[in-house]
């Protein structure tokens, strides 16, 4: 590490204007500051720099859904997969993602209890966030208790009803490390789940749902906080009834998950969430990425069932779409290259929103360097990306 590096002429989300940022010899961003700030003794004349000319810096991206990598499916995970893991860790970090929520999805609560078991010992590896390994914050239980009109993808035969007595059936002693739970709240009839997971420290999501704008408002009240992946597995926006989305969008403090792979929701779709809100209103970028991210198309294993995986979409035999292989980052790309938004907007989905949703910190003064530079090319329309190092 070089002492008291310089990143000059940045553009920064959250900063207006171009910004020096100087990191200092631990890897920690020790001032961000306008460039027409008045230099220090001994300042940027005297210091190694990385002029990136107008390009934008960001911290990494942090993926709040993402089911598996590598071929390794998260709900699979046992005690022989810790190497996969790394390996697992080590790739999302070259894609570009600092921290992600391994995913859960639907499945029987002794294969639950395993995969909590081997991720409560595996967390400590990550937790320094040392450089080169994406951190893993926690683990995101996406079902079962989900509505079955609504499933998807999830297997009907491990789906649950929405019990105290089923939840902490399911948590066990792992209710430390579970960080989000997405459920469908009109599954509840007592109104004693969601304060519950909220008393543990467990953001509420509410997916994979039929939820009226009524029910989903009510859940709010409660102490729900996000949706999972908007518009996917939920009712439609209509006129009379704007459903749990509808509710979402119009609710102070409420953060949705969104999927820009062109899939998942149509364009337009996407532009219309953008104008209803922002980034900084509680929208963020998540992958829903499958275990077959980081490997060819094909045919994978999903549960008991296959999956077909063509040009980065997975479905199933039956053409129900299961999920995405490609990374957090393309969902930013595509953003900009598809003039839905600026380049600011699409990376702060991606790297502070998702932060701002957990209640971590975004790029500031005293967090770990561990950034990205971007830049747009208005000859090709193409944004592309890079990993700043400081050796």
């Amino acid at each position: 590490m070089i002492s008291n590096l310089d990143i000059i002429h940045a553009r920064v989300p959250g900063y207006q204007g171009l910004q020096r940022i100087r990191v200092d010899a631990q890897g920690i961003i020790e001032v961000i500051e306008p460039m027409d700030s008045n230099l220090p003794p001994g300042g940027i004349s005297e210091s190694p720099r990385i002029d990136v000319a107008g390009d934008w810096v960001s911290l990494g991206g942090v993926d709040l859904q993402i089911n598996g990598g590598l071929g390794l499916a998260f709900p699979d995970v046992g005690a022989a997969d810790e190497e996969q893991l790394r390996e697992i860790c080590q790739y999302l970090w070259n894609q570009g993602v600092d921290a992600f929520l391994p995913t859960l999805v639907t499945t029987s609560i002794e294969k639950i209890q395993r995969s909590l078991s081997m991720f409560a010992d595996f967390l400590p590896v990550t937790k320094g966030g040392a450089r080169g390994v994406a951190r893993i914050l926690g683990v995101h239980l996406e079902g079962p208790f989900l509505n079955p009109e609504k499933r998807g993808a999830h297997p009907a035969e491990y789906l649950l009803p929405l019990t105290m007595d089923n939840v902490k059936r399911v948590l066990g002693d792992y209710a430390p490390i579970v960080k989000v739970m997405t459920l469908a709240s009109e599954l509840d009839t007592t109104g004693e789940v969601i304060p519950y997971l909220c008393s543990l420290g467990i953001t509420v999501s509410l997916g994979h749902s039929q939820a009226t704008a009524a029910q989903a408002e009510a859940a709010f009240k409660l102490g729900a906080s996000m949706v999972t992946h908007a518009f996917n597995a939920m009712p439609g926006l209509h006129h009379r009834e704007p459903g749990l989305l509808g509710a979402a969008l119009v609710h102070p403090g409420v953060y949705c998950g969104m999927i820009a792979d062109g899939e998942h929701v149509c364009r337009t779709m996407i532009q219309l969430l953008l104008r209803a809100g922002s980034y900084e209103k509680g929208l963020f970028l998540v992958s829903d990425a499958l275990a077959p991210i980081g490997l060819p198309d094909g045919v994978y294993p999903w549960d008991t069932r296959q999956m077909e995986v063509k040009n980065g979409t997975a479905r199933l035999p039956d053409g129900t779409l299961a999920g995405t292989t490609l990374p957090l980052l393309v969902g930013v790309e595509n953003l900009v290259e598809w003039g839905i938004c600026g380049v600011k907007e699409a990376i702060a989905l991606a790297t502070e929103a998702p932060r701002k949703a957990m209640g971590l910190p975004g790029i500031a003064v005293g967090q770990p360097a561990t950034l990205l530079r971007w830049h747009w090319d208005e000859v090709t329309s193409k944004l592309t990306w890079q990993r700043l190092t400081f050796d």
